[in-house]
């Protein structure tokens, strides 16, 4: 029988439910059980393919084209598997497939009510995504407290009805606030947090506290009185970024296991460990990330930055950690620089002190030109370059431009442009609802042999994930590659542009898809982990070129520059078209 852990939390959102969920999903991986995750987000969309990255962060496109919760994002990456998109389950899809069921007829005349239908239908979906595996982790979105949560509460205790305390826990992620005018931690608001979670009928078995400092036994002492459960169930989890700390997420299980609370949920799961744990590869990872011998820096452009007074990195949250990944394989530490696409069109962005620039994914006409002039200076300047999805579609755009001197963009940015360089694809015309209509999920490519990015994965054929309703147009193809741009990686069908790269260029590569998603701590994203060596490099002498790849001329480099020169490998070429 498949074991549930039920992961809420308390006082404030945003307190780590997901980082702690994929923690513990960690460490039960590493004891040898099957481990998977869900994550319950208590809005009435149906996903989060329409919603906003300003206000909810990166949207994580999963394997089987599901458009969720960016938490999934690190249930993936720590558990190095892939989740598929019913492990999502949002207030919205159990009311549509109640409604659906009832307009069908299928309740026979039943009235349909909240309780029992709502409760029954959300332990359907966690059982379903849940079958096979020996432990589900399954994360409650939002607060405690929040009336949305409640038909999600009260289903997780209908369900422990239903198996047995012995086949279901409760563990709550709670936040420790130290007030600037007392300097002191509080343990009021989690004490009104427990209170709120009894009220619902649940009692937390494990409480993990959150907060800029370690839990001292004091405040233990007095959440175990409130609490009604042993000290050393209450758990200390401060803060791992910032200043003296190990500066990674990836360092949470690990301290965890300190606390042996691995052992402890196996023990409230009436489970014994099934192999014993070698963390010395995951430890060297985390070792590298918080201590490693070099720092580069890399501009990441991005448009979905700015919110109010605040900067909002969680948009690109996965690009990040893929880069994270990469500089911990490579020793180096990343120092990501987010620069705001439209700094760049009001000329406040000096280009030169970055290592390589990164131009992700997106949408809409906002901040555009900017991501172009980030393009172009890659271009002329041999920085080394990786474009995602967007990245890749205003890569052409630049290219089209500058090099093949036409007058064009994307219909996406403008419909009347004289040279749709990329263009709406075939089959999204005549799509009217915006919501998983997208060419969504993962999806092949057929790389041109020897070409940079066929060595980069070191096969002819890979498999990306995608997310996106635009396309190079097939009709440019043939002009782009006359002035140099290569089409390196196409569908099986040969109709669309996968991969594109500069030949004589140190690192410029741009694919349709998003890599980002299938990058893990220890196993980082091919195309991520090239870029990550060739900003490692530093410039040559003309003495010391490889002899392998010989330097341009002056004139050579006028012609690098402008995409005029000839391929470096025209009969591969010849027999990719």
């Amino acid at each position: 029988m498949t074991k549930y852990i039920f992961v809420s939390g308390g006082v404030i959102s945003g307190v780590g439910k997901g980082v702690a969920t994929a923690s513990i999903g960690r460490i039960l991986k590493e004891y040898g059980f099957s481990v998977t995750a869900i994550k319950i987000d208590p809005y009435i969309n149906c996903d989060a393919g329409t919603l906003r990255p300003t206000e909810h962060g990166e949207v994580w496109v999963t394997e089987d084209g599901g458009e969720i919760d960016q938490d999934l994002g690190n249930y993936e990456r720590f558990l190095e598997t892939n989740i598929l998109k019913d492990n999502a389950i949002t207030t919205g899809q159990v009311y549509r497939e109640l409604i659906e069921q009832e307009r069908r007829g299928d309740f026979l005349g039943e009235t349909v009510s909240f309780i029992p239908h709502v409760p029954d239908e959300i332990k359907r979906r966690i059982k379903k995504a849940s079958e096979g595996f020996d432990i589900c982790l399954i994360e409650i979105g939002g607060t405690i407290g929040d009336y949305e949560n409640i038909p999600f509460l009260f289903a997780s205790r209908s369900l422990e009805a239903e198996l047995g305390r012995e086949n279901v826990c409760h563990i709550m992620v709670t936040y420790m606030p130290v007030p600037s005018h007392i300097d002191e931690m509080k343990t009021k608001p989690t004490q009104l947090a427990i209170k709120l979670l009894r009220e619902n009928g649940i009692q937390p078995d494990f409480i993990l506290c959150r907060g800029k400092h370690a839990l001292d036994e004091p405040r233990k002492k007095k959440i175990e009185r409130y609490a009604n459960i042993h000290s050393d169930h209450v758990i200390s989890m401060p803060d791992v970024i910032g200043d003296k700390t190990a500066n990674t997420i990836y360092v949470i299980p690990l301290d965890l296991e300190k606390e042996n609370f691995g052992e402890k949920v196996l023990t409230r799961l009436n489970l014994r460990r099934r192999k014993q744990v070698d963390w010395s590869q995951w430890s060297k990872m985390v070792r590298r990330i918080s201590s490693p011998s070099k720092e580069i820096n890399i501009a990441l452009v991005g448009k979905y930055l700015d919110i109010g007074n605040f900067q909002l990195t969680d948009s690109y949250l996965s690009v990040a950690a893929a880069l994270q990944h990469a500089g911990a394989k490579n020793d180096v530490r990343i120092k990501i620089h987010w620069v705001n696409s439209k700094d760049i069109e009001n000329w406040k962005v000096d280009f030169k002190k970055f290592d390589g620039i990164l131009v992700p994914g997106g949408f809409g006409n906002s901040g555009v030109e900017g991501k172009i002039l980030a393009i172009e200076h890659a271009r002329k300047t041999n920085t080394p370059f990786l474009g995602l999805c967007y990245g890749l579609q205003l890569a052409v755009v630049e290219f089209a431009r500058n090099v093949c001197d036409l007058n064009a963009n994307s219909t996406e940015i403008n419909p009347e442009i004289e040279h749709k360089v990329i263009d709406i694809l075939p089959d999204q015309v005549n799509v009217n609802n915006k919501g998983g209509t997208m060419r969504l999920g993962a999806y092949p490519a057929i790389l041109m042999p020897n070409s940079r990015v066929s060595k980069i994965y070191g096969s002819e054929k890979v498999s990306e994930r995608h997310r996106h309703r635009y396309e190079v147009n097939p009709k440019y193809h043939n002009i782009l590659k006359e002035k140099g741009l290569i089409i390196s990686g196409k569908s099986p069908d040969g109709k669309l542009a996968e991969f594109i790269e500069l030949p004589n260029h140190k690192f410029f590569i741009a694919t349709q898809a998003h890599p980002e998603f299938k990058s893990y701590p220890v196993k980082p994203a091919p195309l991520f982990d090239e870029f990550v060596k060739a900003c490692m490099e530093k410039p040559e002498s003309p003495q010391k070129n490889n002899p392998q790849q010989p330097q341009p001329t002056q004139n050579q480099s006028r012609e690098i520059r402008q995409g005029t020169q000839e391929s470096s490998h025209p009969e591969e070429l010849k027999k990719w078209e």
